[in-house]
Formats: structure tokens, C-alpha cells, sequence
């Protein structure tokens, strides 16, 4: 039978990263394509301990439906941690579980955005989340970035050209896809214009807690003074994405409306892979936990940052980020990667074009992405000599 598609799914389309996933399944493909966080990450022996705990003892409450709010006691924990971390959430915010970061993304969207609103990203920027604005009818306004952030003349211009900017959507650590950080005065700048211009902010940090040098920055959330930072935290880079737990920090006026679109959508958050998340974090070393995830993911990046000066040809540039999954490569201006990525998944290494990431996916883009956090250190190697010998012929 023949259907009719809704208005709202006709703009958007598959993401490529999912079919370069199809292509990548090949045994001798090496892939720097995912953004998928090391299986020895992991804590394996210590999730089975407590899931087997947990049903066998209070299998009842675990399997029956849960607050949509969350698990309580994971919420009070990380209400306890993100404050002597990071200062929030203050006495006028709440706190609530999600089902993965993306559903961060989606609860925002449904309360906060109308067809036609506009939303203003980071170009390049996380392509779940651009799909998720696409699918409510949003308008995608790229802002230039730069490498300590968005480009903060061109944020305060497209605000101005855009009557019905409503949200600021920004990754601020070690950002999806380019591995970029923005700086402190720059967070004070993004907050002052939303302020200025009586705008949201949706804050995601999935990568927060994989810094491997320099000072963590305060999030733009600890600035806020009016409630109008979203922010949304994830447990997939630092205990398993397959938990599928995140956390929504918002003024709690917001939060009710976020509880009830939560309510029409999964009703809550999985209250047994919460359970695991409550005890990893309250009875084991999760700080620890962290320091061993850090130490893997820095000689994993400073491998393919010394392989990628050695092997690339001069007329590429890229990023040396502090921390996260990625780096972002970019071929000269003017030149589309897509072509150079479909040439290295003919030479059995994946990597991810920019125009994943862009806001008009008909406008080529001279960058690609390589993930370190998934390949062997062999892989690595191997890998990016292939790549660099491919941007000699590309570029020479």
C-alpha cells in the first residue's frame, strides 16, 4: 500500500553517518566513522553485579513503570555531583532522567519550538540533533565557527536577520564534529546575547567529562541567572550508550512542561539501567572510572594527532582538541569531502564527511571527521597512512 508522508518528516532524511555504519561492516574496513565510545570503557563485571543484584532482591520495583521524573535516588546523586562540580542546578532549576541525550534534544524541541521558529547552530554541528529541529518544522541557521567557538559577530547577525530565532544550540566541549571548545569569554558572550535578544539555550556536553588536558570551563548552565539555559547531560561516553540515560537540567516552571512531553513520548526513563547508573556512581570509584577512560582516549588522540602531522599533506589543516571523540580534518577551501570519503572507504578506511553536519545538506563541505575512541592503536596507524597518501593525490 502507498502511504502519505507527514509535512514534518518530509525535510528530513537518513543520517549518513547510520549508512557509513552499513558500509563499514566489512572485517578489513578500519572505521573512524562512529562516534561510539571504546567497549574498554565499559564496566562491565560491575553492571552485570548490580543489574543481577537488583532483580533478584527488588526485581518488582525494577521492572515496574517508574516516575517519568526519573529513578529518585540517580536524580539526587547527580543533582549532588553536577553541584560541587559545576554549581548546579540552582533552588529554581529541577532535575529529570531522559532516555539518552538525543531525547534532551527532542523534549526542547516539541515544548519550545513552532514550525518556522529558527534555531541557531554551530556549522558544523551533531547531525541527531539537526535532524530533531528538522523534524519540528525548525529553520537551521549556521553560525561560522571558530576553534574557541562560534564566530560571536555572526551569532549576533543571523539573531538579527532572524526574526524568529528562538533557541541557541550549542556543544561547548570538545564539540560534535569538530572537536572545537568554546572558551569562557565566549560562553559569557553566548549568554549575554541570548539575554540581549530573549532567547533559549540548549546546552548539550556529552563529552564534558573526557577532557584529557587543560582546565575544565564552567558551563554556560552555571551563568544562568534567568533560566533560560537547557541543559543536557549523557552517561553514553562515560558508562555505556546502550544504558540509555541522560539527564535534563531547567528553571522548574519549564521542567513541567519537558515532564509532560516526556509523558507523551516513553513515559519514563528505564528505572533498571537507571538503578545501574544510582550504584555505579554511589559505590564505586565513577571519578576513577573517569581518570582510566581519560588515559585510554589521550594516547589514542595524541596517536592519530602525531600520525595525522606526519602522514597528511601540508595543505590539510585540523584541530588538536583537548578532549572528546574527535578530530576534523578540512581539505582546501573550495574542495568537497565527500568524494575523498567515498574514495577512502574504497581503500578500506571510513571516516565521516561534513556534510553530515552542515545545516543545507546541498552545500558541499571540505571536512571530514575521524573518530579515535573505537580504533585499535594498529588501526590508527594503519588507517590514517592510508588517508594521508589519499590526501597527497587529492591535493597535489
Amino acid at each position: 500500500m502507498s502511504f502519505i508522508e507527514s509535512d514534518r518528516m518530509s525535510g528530513v532524511s537518513g543520517s549518513i553517518i547510520r549508512e557509513l555504519f552499513k558500509m563499514t561492516a566489512a572485517p578489513d574496513m578500519i572505521s573512524f566513522a562512529g562516534g561510539n565510545p571504546s567497549p574498554d570503557t565499559f564496566p562491565m563485571e560491575e553492571m552485570a553485579a548490580i543489574a543481577n543484584d537488583a532483580l533478584l532482591h527488588r526485581g518488582a520495583s525494577m521492572l515496574q513503570y517508574g516516575f517519568t521524573e526519573g529513578f529518585p535516588p540517580l536524580r539526587e546523586t547527580l543533582k549532588q555531583y553536577l553541584g560541587k562540580k559545576h554549581g548546579f542546578p540552582k533552588e529554581t532549576d529541577e532535575l529529570i532522567t531522559v532516555s539518552g541525550g538525543q531525547q534532551a534534544a527532542d523534549l526542547t524541541a516539541k515544548v519550545l519550538l513552532n514550525e518556522g521558529d529558527s534555531v541557531l547552530c554551530e556549522e558544523l554541528s551533531f547531525v541527531g540533533v539537526l535532524n530533531t529541529f528538522r523534524a519540528y518544522g525548525a529553520k537551521l541557521v549556521g553560525i561560522k565557527m571558530e576553534p574557541d567557538g562560534m564566530n560571536i559577530e555572526d551569532l549576533e547577525k543571523k539573531i538579527q536577520q532572524n526574526p524568529k530565532a528562538k533557541l541557541i544550540y550549542i556543544i561547548p566541549n570538545f564539540q560534535n564534529p569538530t572537536g572545537f571548545t568554546t572558551s569562557l569569554e565566549k560562553r559569557k558572550q553566548i549568554y549575554t546575547l541570548a539575554q540581549r535578544y530573549d532567547l533559549m539555550i540548549l546546552e548539550d556536553d556529552p563529552y564534558g567529562e573526557l577532557r584529557y588536558e587543560g582546565e575544565f570551563l564552567p558551563p554556560l548552565k552555571s551563568m544562568d541567572t534567568d533560566g533560560r539555559v537547557i541543559y543536557a547531560g549523557s552517561f553514553s561516553k562515560t558508562m555505556a550508550p546502550a544504558l540509555r540515560v541522560g539527564f535534563l537540567v531547567a528553571e522548574s516552571t519549564l521542567m513541567k512542561r519537558l515532564v509532560v512531553a516526556k509523558q507523551t513520548g516513553d513515559v519514563h526513563t528505564a528505572t533498571l539501567t537507571q538503578e545501574i547508573c544510582y550504584r555505579y556512581m554511589s559505590e564505586h570509584d565513577f571519578e576513577g572510572h573517569l581518570q582510566d577512560i581519560r588515559r585510554l582516549y589521550t594516547v589514542k588522540c595524541k596517536r592519530m594527532l602525531d600520525d595525522m602531522e606526519k602522514h597528511f599533506s601540508p595543505a590539510i589543516t585540523f584541530n588538536r582538541p583537548q578532549g572528546g571523540l574527535f578530530v576534523t580534518a578540512f581539505l582546501p577551501d573550495g574542495m568537497d569531502a565527500w568524494p575523498f570519503v567515498q574514495e577512502g572507504i574504497a581503500r578500506k578506511v571510513a571516516c565521516v564527511p561534513g556534510v553530515a553536519f552542515v545545516m543545507d545538506p546541498k552545500v558541499p563541505s571540505n571536512a571530514f571527521r575521524m573518530n579515535f575512541s573505537m580504533p585499535s592503536l594498529d588501526q590508527i596507524d594503519k588507517g590514517t597512512e592510508i588517508l594521508g597518501k589519499l590526501t597527497y593525490e587529492w591535493c597535489n
